[in-house]
Formats: structure tokens, sequence, C-alpha cells
């Protein structure tokens, strides 16, 4: 199985046209189904009743062992409001679930996690932690997933420290964990420093200020770095932050140490990295802006489902190495690739929260294994199709959890990467055996991917 590459604007829009057949015609991505047998009706009195009240009883004792007696180790909650949607903006908790269905499918293929979507039909703050806590006797983890800034920040660490199971929005260490990676590989690749480059956040939301934040754990220097919002550049001058924004004032009194004041052609000239992490293009970032860049310039254009600029058109502005959020695309900068391992490794400890140095331990781990395989312009992450990536994922995060003093459960990382690769086989396995039998139906026809 294999990405098909995108070369042009009507190759890149084929997926959208594909999708409006396909989710039709499948009515939904997931569904639940057995793990236990039924070898004749009498199964059913030790499922249900009256055999399972003996176990019922015993987690009355300890809690604890509904993490044993119940699928709630492997099960996890997408939740979403609805309110920031891809590159879509307040769409709605039912236009949302196509997205989190879709992200269901990707935990459970790529990870082997049970993932359930749950839109809610609120967008109040105080609403959506109190769903979410009342949630947590059946869930062993929660995935937070496009919630409008700046409320996604109080929700995720309100959940955090309310809540005994780990609870991370996607948006913001997810995509950080990846970008992380791949900016590593990036600069290994044109020679330049983790300390020394300079670096341009397109976009202050979520999602970049996360990535600002791993980016200095893993050495990049704060006055090394530009972030722009749809107001300018976030430095000193910006003032009006402190009172309505406080996560963006507490970058700008550590970015920016050239003090520039200004937007895109005052920030763009002589950047090293961009980071672009705001709406949808093409045109949202112009040529002529990347074109002022330094030399050998690194180009990430993350929105979806059209990137910031289309990577042929950095790449005629003088980029090097171009990546987005795109799978059609090289160099996929996307959630994809972390979060399952993510969540696998953090459910395969039963861990209490997932670390930012969890999230570094993924991004070292995912640099590594592209390396090994050999980088280039073209390759700087792994791909999908790399699917060893998950269980090596998953072992670091887990062993970190450890060090961190987050995880329940202590295994060895020899014992964490076979579970894992344990699992994630099943998963993969399992869908092909579906397919073959056709418990998962054909495809319709003309939905057939591209040729190479």
């Amino acid at each position: 199985m294999r990405s098909r590459m995108s070369t042009d604007e009507k190759s890149a829009r084929l997926p959208g046209k594909l999708a409006m057949i396909m989710h039709p015609h499948y009515r939904g991505k997931i569904e639940v189904t057995l793990k236990a047998p039924v070898r004749d009706f009498y199964d059913f009195s030790i499922w249900y009743t009256p055999g399972v009240a003996e176990p019922s009883k015993a987690i009355q004792k300890d809690p604890e062992k509904s993490y044993e007696y119940t699928n709630r180790w492997n099960t996890i909650a997408v939740i979403s409001d609805g309110s920031r949607v891809l590159g879509l903006g307040n769409v709605g908790p039912e236009a949302a679930m196509p997205v989190m269905e879709g992200k269901s499918l990707l935990f459970k293929y790529l990870g082997g996690v049970d993932a359930f979507p749950l839109c809610l039909a609120t967008q109040d703050t105080e609403e959506i932690i109190k769903t979410v806590k009342i949630l947590e006797p059946s869930l062993g983890g929660i995935n937070l997933e496009d919630i409008e800034t700046p409320k996604c920040f109080e929700i995720l660490e309100r959940l955090r420290a309310e809540m005994n199971i780990p609870v991370w929005h996607d948006d913001q260490q997810g995509t950080a964990t990846i970008t992380v990676a791949g900016v590593m590989n990036a600069l290994k690749i044109v020679g330049k420093r983790m300390d020394e480059a300079k670096f341009l956040l397109f976009g202050a939301g979520a999602a970049n200020l996360a990535i600002a934040r791993l980016l200095i754990m893993a050495g990049v220097r704060p006055g090394n770095m530009v972030i722009l919002d749809s107001k300018g550049t976030l430095g000193l001058h910006r003032e009006e932050l402190k009172e309505i924004n406080p996560e963006k004032w507490k970058y700008a009194q550590i970015t920016n140490a050239e003090g520039i004041v200004g937007g895109p052609e005052e920030a763009f000239p002589g950047s090293d990295v961009l980071i672009a992490a705001s709406k949808p293009g093409p045109g949202t970032i112009k040529k002529e802006w990347v074109a002022k860049m330094a030399d050998d310039s690194i180009v990430f254009a993350s929105a979806n489902p059209i990137p910031e600029i289309w990577p042929w058109e950095a790449k005629e502005a003088g980029a090097r190495i171009i990546a987005t959020g795109r799978s059609d695309f090289p160099n996929q900068i996307n959630n994809s690739l972390g979060f399952p391992g993510i969540f696998r490794g953090t459910l395969d400890v039963r861990a209490k929260t997932i670390t930012d140095t969890m999230c570094i331990a993924a991004a070292r781990e995912l640099a590594a294994l592209a390396e090994e395989r050999g980088l280039n312009d073209e390759y700087i992450v792994p791909t999908m199709d790399d699917w060893e990536v998950f269980p090596r994922e998953a072992a670091a995060v887990g062993v970190q959890a450890i060090k961190d003093g987050v995880a329940r459960l202590k295994l060895s990382h020899q014992e964490l990467l076979d579970r894992a690769f344990d699992i994630i086989k099943r998963a993969r396995e399992q869908t092909r055996v579906m397919m073959r039998e056709g418990f998962i139906p054909p495809a319709p026809p003309g939905t057939e991917p591209p040729s190479d």
C-alpha cells in the first residue's frame, strides 16, 4: 500500500471527489464488532447475565480491574465540538463526524486503538469539560480534536488536571510532534543547526503555539523564532495580548529577539524554516514571500485540505524542502504519523497523561526511522508504508512515560515493542480478512486509487 503523489491541482482535488462517492457508499467508516467468541447461546450467560455479575463485583472492589476485565484498556473517545474542523472552520458537530470517524479509522488501523467519535452539541467550555469528565469510567484516554482557540487551551489544561486518564489535544501535541520530527531531519539535509536556524511560524493558533513549545524543548532558541498572527508579528509591542490571549502573550515575550514589527513582508526575509498552520490555500502564502527566505529554505505548509501554498509554487520560489499535511504529496507532516503510536504506547503502560517529553521521544523515534531509511529532499519523515514506525514510536513513548513517572505499568522496551507490534499487526490483518471475505464490501467502480 503506497500513497499516490499529486503533481498538479487537478490530481490534488481528486481525493475530495472520491470521498463524495465512498462515504455514502459505506455509510460510515467504523462499526462495533465482537472480540469474544459466541460458541453457542450458553456463552451469553458468561458474557452477560448471570456470569457477568462476578467481574462487576470485582471491579467495584478495585476499579483498576476495569482495565483487565473490559476493553477500557484500549478504548478512547475522539471528542470534538466542530468549532474548528480541518481548514473548514466552525462547521458544527454533525459536519465534524466524517472527520472524527476518519480519525477513529486511523487509530485502529495504524495503532490498534479502539477509538469512538463523539461530537458534542455544545461549544460551551464548561459543558465540554463536564461532559468529558463524566465519560472517564468508560475510557482509557481522550483525544480532543478540532476545538477552536483559545478555549482549547483551557479545556485541555483543566481536563489534564482533573482527570486520571490521558487527555490530549491532537491539534496541539500531535501536530507539534510530527513537525518537530520533520524539522530535525530537514535541517540535517540542508546542513543547518537547530539552535542557529531562524524560524517563522505563520499562524498563531493551537497548532503553531504547541509547535513553538516543542521546538524550544528540542533545541530551538526562542529569540530565533518569529510568530505571525492575523494582526502581524508577535512581540513585546503586542501588549493587547495580555488581556485577550494570554497564551499568545507568553510567546510574544520570549520570541522575536530582533523586534520585527509588521506582516509577512517584514517577517519572511532571511528565514530558514517556515511552519505554516493557518487557513487553507492556495494563495494564503505568496511565492514572492517564500522567495525572500534564506538559501536552502524549508517550507512546511500544513493547512488542510489545501496547503497555504502549492508545493510546486514553493519550489519555483526557491524552497528546497517542502512538506504539507497531505498524503498525496511528498513529506506528509501530518498527525496520523504521531497519534496512533503515541496513544498505543500511552495505553500500553496505562499512563495517566501524555507529557511533552513523551512527544519529544516520539519525534526522535520518527526522525530516527526516516534517517535509517535514507533521508532526501522528498523523504524527511516516515510514510504510512513504514508501518514499523508505529510500534517503535509506541515503545519509545511507553519507556518515556515510565521515566516521567506517569505510567501505572512498568514494562521493558522490548516488551512494549512486542506488545505494540502484535496489537497493530492484528488490526491490519483483521481489516484485510474482512475485505477479502466481503464483510467490508468492495468499493464502487471508478474509485480506484490513481496509478503511479
